[in-house]
């Protein structure tokens, strides 16, 4: 069973090598370039905000009932120094990284089982096609019911809105793998439990990846949604306070935190995705 990867390794890493070498040297500041263009457009949102906010422009769009950039940044700089927007921030955090944590675990494993599994495909594959569309935001108030306290009932929320598109994405990803490749690994005395270690997981991990970054990104939509209805804490719940007493500049910051913080885990999910995945060609030039 260890000639097949030996065989695999040429290809691959013939791959990776041209690649690099037609790279060539400007491979070293292209990513610079990539990133100056990026915080430049920044940049120049920011300045195209500022100029129609304090010049109060009013065509098709009401900027002038907007804050402008800088009061938002001393809103932001009075907030940062409180101790209740680390608290929200804090409790965000614990929110979605437990749900999406356990929607990660249980997506993989039912992905996985819906794609191999004959048995189980047909008695809960139809549960979860007529559960899958339901928007998550919606089961709110079934939650409220169900859960003993609205902590947990968000969590909820946040592991049923990042579960359904890591477990699509897992199923088509088991779907999609050759048979050559089982019948390989059967071929030369492998067990089921070979075909899963040695096909399986290393061939879904791409679209396994894929399916935790849509996840993420909508794990975070949800769940600031429902700190927004039936929260105690967290970053949407301030920013909906903010916006019943009319603190706009308060409401950016609460809309620019969000922001980055899905930034800051989607970029996370990519990184991790990148090294799990670089003994693909495409990986390889991924992680440069």
């Amino acid at each position: 069973m260890t000639t097949q990867p030996a065989v695999l390794a040429g290809p691959v890493a013939a791959g990776v090598a041209t690649s690099r070498v037609a790279a060539g040297p400007r491979g070293r500041w292209r990513p610079w370039r990539a990133w100056t263009v990026r915080l430049t457009s920044v940049a120049a949102a920011i300045a195209l905000w500022q100029v129609l906010t304090a010049n109060h422009v009013r065509l098709w769009l009401r900027f002038d009932t907007l804050p402008t950039v800088t009061e938002i940044a001393g809103a932001f700089g009075r907030r940062v120094g409180a101790q209740e927007y680390w608290l929200d921030l804090g409790q965000s955090l614990i929110r979605i990284l437990t749900g999406f944590a356990l929607a990660a675990v249980i997506g993989v494993v039912t992905g996985i089982l819906l794609g191999r599994s004959t048995a189980f495909a047909t008695v809960l594959g139809p549960l979860t096609e007529l559960t899958r569309p339901i928007p998550a935001i919606a089961i709110v108030p079934v939650a409220i019911l169900l859960f003993p306290s609205d902590e947990a009932g968000i969590v909820f929320i946040t592991f049923l809105a990042a579960y359904f598109p890591i477990m699509v994405s897992t199923r088509h990803a088991v779907r999609a793998l050759p048979t050559i490749w089982e019948d390989s690994v059967r071929t030369l005395g492998g067990s089921r439990w070979d075909v899963l270690i040695r096909v399986v997981l290393p061939g879904i991990q791409p679209g396994v990846f894929g399916g935790l970054s849509v996840g993420i990104g909508v794990a975070w939509i949800c769940v600031i949604s429902a700190e927004m209805i039936s929260g105690r804490l967290g970053v949407g719940y301030r920013t909906w306070q903010a916006y019943t007493v009319l603190a706009y500049p308060e409401v950016f910051v609460g809309i620019i935190t969000i922001g980055v913080l899905g930034f800051a885990t989607s970029a996370a999910v990519e990184v991790i995705g990148r090294r799990a995945t670089r003994w693909l060609p495409r990986g390889g030039e991924n992680a440069r």
